[in-house]
This record gives structure tokens, C-alpha cells and sequence, in this order.
């Protein structure tokens, strides 16, 4: 390949298209999926396939497209909420260690062993399904909506199958594919939610219509109903597209 600046063309052609599909994502409602008052996301999704595939500066340059968009969506489709995304500490950050952070569990998981690998990822299908089972039992009592009660069903749903399918059909590198998309998402949420916890804790649930009295409990909430629906969906695409790949031999 040759190298412009220490950047293969492949490199530059990828980020170009991962670039591209962020962009449209953007630009259209099928990159933010309305949850209450905020949007759960799949944009982090091109991110995570451009630092699998092609490293973490790739990865970083597609998140930092994402973070673009997010000030974009802030300000053409305003939520009550949408003003903290304005600020590039919240938009733009989180979005570029996506790519660091999905890199190198990447890398990481693929130098731990399948063994160790698999109980890893056995712990986490488990944290999340002991959380929504908790979740729906505490709905139940707590008289919550349907919705938000079938809601939680799914994710639940979900949840086993994918814990089903990673057990019986992700051979080797797909633990390390399962790992690198759960990480990138979490990478994510945690630091979105994190940095409006601190920088605009109040003012973001007073937004939000929630009281002030609880700020860091609905912050988390927020947080796990979109974390938990971006970890599963972001799991499905990535090991379907890097094993599409594979087939093609473009890897």
C-alpha cells in the first residue's frame, strides 16, 4: 500500500466510508433512536469497526465524525436535554476513545486466551441480565408502565440469546469482536453520562423534568436504558460485519 503521511491509502479509503456512514447516520433519525427525554445511539458502531479493523487513529477519526454530528443533531434536532452535547467534552470526547478503548480490548482479549476470554465475557452477559431481571421485578412492584415493563422483557430477550449464541457459535477471535463492541459502547455511555453528571448534573435533570433530589440515580438510569439496548444491538452489527469480512477476505 502506499503511505501518505504515515496513513495507508486503505486507511484513508476507510475512514472516508466509516466517515460517510457516520455522516448519514447523522443527518438522519436512524442514528439516534428516541428513548424518553435523550437518544440511545448506533453511531459508535462505524467507530468500533474502524478501530478493529484498521486501528485507533481510524477508530478516533470516525468518532470524532461522530462527536461532529452529535453537536449537529444538538442543534437541528433539539431535545430538552440537547444542550449538553454542545459542549465538545461530552460530544467529541467520549467519541474518540471509542476508538482507543475498543482497539485495545481488542487486542487485548485476542492475547488473553479463548479460555479466559469466554469467562470474562460470561461475567458480563451475566452482570447485565441479573440487572434487568432486578429492574423488572422492581418495575413490577413499583406499578411502572407497560412499556417500560416490556421494555425490559426484551432487553431480557435478548440478553439470553446473545449470551446463547457467544456460548455456542463465537469461535476465538469472535470473543475478542464481542468484548471490543461492549467496551467501545460502554466507553461511550459512561463518559457522556459521566461528564453531564459533573458538569451539568442539575440543570440536566431539572431539563429532564426529574427531581434535583436524585441526580446521580437518574443519571445512571439514563444511562443503563440507553447502555444496555447500544451493547447488544452494537454486539450483533460488529461480529456480523467483521465476519462478513473475513468471508470476503477484506481483512
Amino acid at each position: 500500500m502506499s503511505k501518505i503521511k504515515g496513513f495507508t491509502a486503505r486507511k484513508i479509503v476507510i475512514t472516508g466510508v466509516l466517515g460517510a456512514i457516520s455522516a448519514v447516520l447523522g443527518l438522519t433519525p436512524l442514528g439516534f433512536i428516541p428513548i424518553g427525554v435523550t437518544r440511545a445511539t448506533i453511531m459508535h458502531i462505524p467507530v468500533i469497526i474502524g478501530a478493529i479493523t484498521e486501528g485507533p487513529i481510524v477508530g478516533g477519526l470516525v468518532g470524532l465524525i461522530f462527536g461532529l454530528f452529535s453537536i449537529f443533531q444538538a442543534i437541528a434536532n433539539p431535545t430538552p436535554v440537547s444542550f449538553v452535547f454542545l459542549n465538545p467534552i461530552i460530544s467529541v470526547l467520549p467519541r474518540i476513545l471509542i476508538g482507543i478503548t475498543s482497539y485495545y480490548t481488542y487486542i487485548g482479549f485476542k492475547k488473553l486466551g479463548e479460555k479466559a476470554s469466554r469467562r470474562v465475557l460470561y461475567f458480563l452477559w451475566s452482570i447485565i441480565l441479573i440487572y434487568l431481571i432486578v429492574s423488572f421485578t422492581n418495575g413490577i412492584k413499583n406499578s411502572k408502565s407497560d412499556w417500560i415493563l416490556v421494555f425490559n422483557i426484551v432487553l431480557i430477550l435478548l440478553t439470553l440469546f446473545m449470551g446463547y449464541y457467544s456460548h455456542k457459535h463465537l469461535k476465538r477471535n469472535g470473543i475478542e469482536l464481542v468484548m471490543a463492541a461492549a467496551v467501545g459502547t460502554l466507553t461511550n455511555t459512561v463518559g457522556v453520562m459521566s461528564g453531564i453528571y459533573w458538569i451539568y448534573g442539575e440543570e440536566f435533570v431539572q431539563k429532564a423534568g426529574i427531581s434535583s433530589t436524585a441526580i446521580g440515580k437518574a443519571i445512571v438510569g439514563i444511562g443503563v436504558a440507553n447502555g444496555i439496548p447500544e451493547i447488544i444491538v452494537a454486539i450483533i452489527i460488529t461480529t456480523s460485519v467483521i465476519a462478513s469480512l473475513n468471508k470476503k477476505g477484506s481483512l
